[in-house]
């Protein structure tokens, strides 16, 4: 019988589709020796990394250059995010994080994670980001693609998010103002990182991606659960990429072990939102959370009338300075003194006492 070496199972599992293989494996001692047809790359790639024989991010990445190609700066983020001190040499800390393999080269994970344009070498290894216009993919209103360090993405990927999504804000007495979003936020730090820990970087011709429309928010990345995961989704974890997600968990952004999928459930059901629905069509894991039912486009365009709040503001609490009203509304003092201005033109307000100790009083 023929043996495969390590090299020739990670070609013929990168190889694409279209193969028709048989292996046969020697399994430990007392068990009998297991036959098993694999006629697709993906089936090949979920069988071996089930067996521990075979990651993506454990791969090493011979073209990687670390005095080049390292980024600094996200390296020391990653220090400070992950309370890792910077005395230890930075090689020392890449070799303690497992990012080196045997012969010392770096591996793909470390790549994505450290890497100054992980891109040049893993050009498919992006976040696209598209809001729609309506509920169907007809009318492209924005279009985005990041790249950079997978830290890098999220945080790009989690910004564009709030930048589409509604907002609203609750104020009581003097307090700081409150934010209400739409959909929490919490549930897309969980499925972006899930996105990025867990996509199937072998396959190079999807990109894990963002999509928003008028009446959801749907999160993907290509490769469907893994074999052994099936029967107890959002119970168990694996990952096809554990360094990669063993980075994410050192920086605090992975809380618990499998605990991503319930505590999404969870935010979505205390704000008072159906749950997000999980579908694996097409070789794709998605994750889709459902926006509000009221008109969603006034909705996320609706602005904030700052005149009526800061007159609220100096009628619970007269005697309040235009700086003291800048913090409350989290706006600049110049931005906020223009409302002022609009509620003292209309006789609402008043200014009394000296110029740098008076307040603003109802009139």
């Amino acid at each position: 019988m023929y043996r495969l070496t390590s090299e020739e199972i990670e070609s013929l599992a990168g190889a694409g589709e279209g193969y028709n293989v048989e292996f046969k494996v020697n399994v430990p001692a007392k068990v009998r020796e297991l036959s098993q047809k694999l006629t697709t790359a993906t089936e090949m790639r979920s069988f071996f990394q089930n067996s521990n024989r075979i990651y993506f991010d454990a791969v090493p990445c011979q073209r990687f250059n670390i005095d080049e190609d390292l980024d600094k700066q996200n390296f020391k983020q990653f220090l400070l995010e992950s309370s890792i001190s910077g005395k230890i040499s930075t090689q020392q800390i890449l070799n303690n994080l497992q990012t080196f393999d045997e012969s010392g080269v770096i591996k793909n994970g470390g790549v994505l994670f450290f890497g100054q344009h992980p891109k040049t070498f893993f050009p498919h290894a992006i976040i696209h980001c598209v809001r729609f216009k309506g509920t169907s993919k007809v009318h492209i209103i924005d279009d985005k693609k990041y790249g950079g360090s997978l830290y890098q993405q999220y945080l790009q990927a989690e910004a564009w998010i709030k930048d589409k999504l509604a907002v609203s804000y609750i104020i009581k007495g003097t307090k700081p103002r409150k934010e209400v979003w739409e959909i929490p936020l919490t549930v897309f730090k969980e499925a972006i990182i899930n996105a990025l820990s867990h996509r199937d970087y072998y396959e190079q011709g999807a990109k894990t991606m963002i999509e928003i429309y008028d009446d959801r928010v749907e999160i993907s990345n290509p490769g469907s659960l893994l074999v052994d995961l099936k029967s107890d989704f959002g119970k168990k974890s694996i990952t096809r990429n554990p360094l990669i997600f063993g980075l994410f968990t050192r920086m605090n952004l992975v809380e618990q072990v499998a605990s991503g999928i319930p505590r999404m459930r969870d935010e979505m059901r205390e704000a008072g939102l159906p749950e997000p629905t999980f579908s694996t069509d097409g070789g794709f894991f998605t994750i889709e959370f459902r926006r509000t039912q009221d008109d969603p486009i006034n909705f996320e365009n609706d602005p904030i009338n700052f005149e009526d709040i800061i007159f609220e503001l100096i009628k619970n609490k007269e005697g309040l300075s235009a700086p003291d009203i800048s913090k409350l509304i989290e706006k600049s003092v110049k931005t906020t003194k223009r409302y002022i201005t609009k509620l003292k033109e209309s006789g609402k307000i008043e200014f009394r006492g000296a110029r740098k100790t008076g307040g603003y009083y109802l009139k």
